[in-house]
Parts: structure tokens; sequence; C-alpha cells
């Protein structure tokens, strides 16, 4: 969503990077550059006005002019200012003392307010609850069937007493949804109600007697990330003929530039709660300002990644691993088939290392990068016999092809596993050295993501090496012993003698840049982001 306004930020705060001051025409191009590039994401005139005006003020004022590195300081300021336009501090329900907690959606037909009633139910019943959905969108047609179809996919109880179609009083489905709710000892009940292609009289008639009816403990407006310019307006309109007390953020995935997130708590002076982000009911998360904001200035969300590893993974497996790891004892490869397991529980492959700091600058690769590889990778494990997953030191020649042919894939790609599978070996052994959980590197961290081949070579992945790659001793200067990369490593030579090679753009802040390092070889990738996978082209 907001990768646009992401690269221009990053390209905008790479130029004033190791600047001991900052001048007034320093700040003013910087705020100029910030300025276009929020009002190219549609982000609304009177957000981006008051926006920057703030952050000029305090980026000429003693605390970026006396700081030692007033590049850094200014991109602190405009993170700061991030966080407040989008709403400060992260934003929790208010449960009812007296269950049950009454949800009303709100907002405009097409918004996806009856999916985003599925994904809210699948999200309250990890949370412990017991959510029921109450169908009282009784006009568009087929919506009460479409609620009943996403309450089964999110396991939750549907209400729906009445066909819909232009059929029912949606006040009395409402009101009457209470006593059920109580009957059946659900604790939450969210209300699904009415939209329409744009903003009249009769929707915020219908959508305030329902509120005045169930006296709800949320009433939540859902907007479509997308709508760009009018989701201000339809904000206000929403605002004053419902008095809404949070905003849900839908198709936060999609490819629009994102200005309604930058506005609406903004303007409203409501907070942004959830964020809707794909088709899966998984896909739903709760809205953190700060996280958000990282993201926006390339500097990653690893918090949501530990607390989506937390809820995926086997706290049993992962202590168990720990010990062994502890004890000394190698990783073996169904140590490795768990946490398999686990990632694939956390969903996509792109989404996650997306998170990571830095990674803007390999946009391309992860938008090409094939999920099924995942898959490939596990059929290659799978195909192995329990002694060999053990031990894989027995992996001789006529294993390895036979290995390839239960999987479906070739020698070549086996190998490449098994030469990443050695490198998260050793890996493993230097934790037990520096005390680390098994997981982003020595440090501890999520579990599973510096394990996985190949993983620790991403940026942020926790395993960065410390010598160049291919540099072995008995050969002189670090050249390989194939011949094709000896030859690639000599045009990269010649290439950088005559100027054509260039920095990457890394994170904002530079904490993340990889400029000099060679442990993220993009040779060694396959099709997309495959360098830690087999079959890296």
């Amino acid at each position: 969503m907001f990768n646009s306004l992401s690269d221009r930020l990053t390209a905008t705060f790479k130029n004033l990077r190791g600047k001991g001051r900052l001048s007034e025409a320093d700040v003013d191009a910087t705020i100029r550059e910030i300025r276009r590039a929020l009002l190219d994401a549609d982000v609304a005139l009177p957000v981006v006005r008051a926006f920057t005006g703030r952050i000029r003020e305090r980026a000429l004022s003693e605390e970026v002019s006396g700081a030692l590195n007033p590049g850094q300081q200014v991109v602190k300021v405009v993170k700061d200012e991030l966080v407040g336009i989008l709403g400060g501090e992260t934003r929790r329900l208010n449960y009812a003392k007296r269950p049950p907690t009454v949800i009303m959606l709100a907002g405009l037909q097409g918004a996806g307010k009856t999916t985003l009633a599925g994904k809210l139910a699948y999200w309250l019943k990890s949370e412990g609850h017991r959510p029921m959905l109450v169908a009282a969108d009784l006009q568009r047609p087929n919506a009460v069937n479409q609620l009943e179809i996403v309450g089964e996919r999110a396991g939750a109880f549907v209400y729906a007493p009445e066909p819909g179609n232009g059929v029912g009083n949606p006040v009395q489905v409402a009101t009457d949804s209470l006593e059920v709710a109580k009957s059946k000892l659900h604790d939450v009940v969210i209300v699904d109600t009415a939209g329409r292609l744009g903003i009249d009289e009769e929707l915020m008639q219908q959508a305030a007697d329902i509120r005045s009816a169930v006296n709800p403990d949320e009433v939540l407006f859902v907007i479509d990330a997308m709508i760009g310019q009018d989701a201000v307006k339809t904000a206000e309109a929403f605002l004053e003929g419902v008095d809404f007390t949070g905003v849900v953020l839908s198709k936060l995935d999609g490819d629009s530039r994102g200005g309604a997130a930058l506005s609406v708590a903004e303007v409203t002076g409501k907070p942004i709660m959830f964020a809707s982000t794909g088709e899966s009911m998984k896909e739903f998360e709760q809205f953190h300002p700060d996280r958000m904001a990282d993201r926006i200035l390339d500097m990653g969300d690893i918090l949501t990644l530990i607390e989506q590893a937390e809820k995926n993974f086997d706290e049993k497996e992962t202590a168990k691993l720990q010990k062994k790891v502890e004890a000394g004892e190698d990783f073996d490869l169904n140590d490795f088939l768990t946490q398999m397991s686990g990632l694939k529980k956390m969903g996509s492959m792109k989404k996650m290392l997306g998170m990571m700091p830095g990674m803007s600058q390999y946009k391309d690769q992860l938008e090409n990068f094939d999920e099924r590889e995942v898959d490939r990778v596990e059929a290659i494990v799978r195909s192995m016999t329990p002694a060999e997953r053990t031990n894989p030191k027995i992996l001789n020649g006529s294993r390895r092809a036979r290995i390839a042919k239960g999987a479906g894939t070739t020698v070549t790609a086996v190998n490449q596993l098994m030469e990443r599978f050695t490198q998260a070996q050793k890996m493993m052994r230097g934790m037990t050295r520096g005390g680390g959980m098994p997981g982003m590197g020595g440090g501890g961290g999520m579990p599973g993501m510096g394990g996985m081949p190949g993983m620790g070579s991403v940026p942020g992945g926790g395993n960065r090496k410390k010598k160049a790659v291919g540099k072995k001793k008995g050969r002189k200067g670090g050249q390989s012993g194939n011949p094709a990369k000896r030859a690639q490593q000599a045009q990269a030579l010649e290439d950088k003698k005559a100027g054509k090679t260039k920095d990457p753009v890394g994170s904002a802040f530079g904490g993340v840049d990889l400029d000099g390092e060679e442990d993220f070889d993009m040779k060694n990738l396959p099709k997309g982001f495959g360098g830690m996978f087999p079959g890296g082209k």
C-alpha cells in the first residue's frame, strides 16, 4: 500500500545522511519533497499542510540543530509526526462490564464490512471470546447469505432471522440479537449494517436507529484504504451521522497510494483500530501507529513478526529446540520441518519478508517471489527417511537422486537445500556460545526465522556474515573456485573501477544499509527471492 510513499521518503532522507549541520535551505528542500510525496499518496491537503508545518517547526529548532546527527534527528521528527497523524497510541477495544459487548460496523457499500465482520470474529475467537455475527444488512442482494458463508469460515454463529434482499426490519433484528446472544452465552455481538454506493439520508437514519436501539460499546467505521481523497468527506459524513468510535482500514494490501490511512485519523480525531490486509480470515491485525510509521519509513516491523511467531509456533517444540541447542546437539531436518510448519502458519512469506528493515530496495525481488518455493522445500525434506532427516551426513549421491525423484525436483535443488541447511546448523552452534534463542540470531527473537536455511542472509535475519562470501583459504583475493563465478567477480570488479555500480538505498536511519556488505548475494537468488530456498537463479 505505502510502497510509493516509502520509496519517496527514503530517497529524500538519504540526501540528509552524513551532514554535520542542516541549513534552512536543506530543511526547506526536505519539507518540499515530503509535501510532494504525501500529495502523490492522496493524503488530504489540510493534513499535508499541518503535518509539514509541524515538521518544519521542529526541524529548525534546537532539537535538530543541537543533535550529533541532524539528518537522523529529522527522520526521527518525521516518524514522531507520522505516528501522531496515524492516531498516536494503539487503541484497543472497549469491552462491556456486563456481556455481551456490542460492536456495530458502519460504512459505504463495497468497503468490505461483511468480510471484515468475519475477520473480526475470527480475531476475537483467537483472543478467547465467543463472538456472534448479526445479519442486519437486509438491503443488499445476498448480503445475509454472504455473512453466513463468512461466519462459517470464521467459525462463528450467525444470527439471521430475515432472508434480506429488501425483506425485514434491520433495527428489530439488531435489537433481538442481544437476547439471543445472552441465551447462547456469546460475549461479543458484531452487527453488520447496510451500506450505500453513496452517502444519503436513508443510510444515515437507519445506522443511527440501529445505534440507538442496541447502544453499542464500539461503532467501527469501515473504510476502503484505496478510496483516496474521498476518504475524508466520507469519514466526516459518518462521524456526523453515526458518531463512530474507531476506524477500520480494509484492503490495505491494495496497490493504491494509501492516503486514506494518513488522513482519516487526523481529520476525524478517531483512532484507527484495525487493518485488513487480504482475503484470508487470518489477514487482519490490530493497528499500531508506531509500527505503521516504521513500515512507511522502511524501518521494518519486527514486533509484529515476533507476535505472529508466538501465536503460530508451538511453545513446547520451541523450548525443546532451545534445550537441544543449549546442550550442544545439532539442529536436524526434523527440527527444520517443525519450524517450516510454523512459518507456513504465519501466512505469506512476501508479507513477512516485507516487514524486515531495509527491504524496500528488494521490492521487485519480493514481488516476483514464488510462495510455492516453501512447499517445494518441504517436499524435499518429507521425501527423506527418518534416519536421513536425523543424520543428513548419510545423504550420498544415490539417496539424493531418490529424494529428488520423490519430491519432483532435481538433485541440484536437493544439494542447494543441504548447503543452506549446513549453514543453519553452524548458526545454531554459534547460538550455543552466544546464549541466544533459536530465532533471529544470538540475541533471541522470533523462533524459526534464523533456523530456516538461507534466512540468515536476509537483511534483518539475524545471521549477518562477518566475512565476504567466497573468501576461502588458499584462494587469492577471495576468488571462487567456480570458473563462471570467477568471471562474474572479475566483471563486478571492473564495473566498480569504472564507476558503473551504485549503492542501494537502505533504511532511512542507515542502520540496515548493506553498502559494502556481501552477505546478501543477489546473484544467488532464484526467481524472485529464492536465495533462501533451493533452485536459486
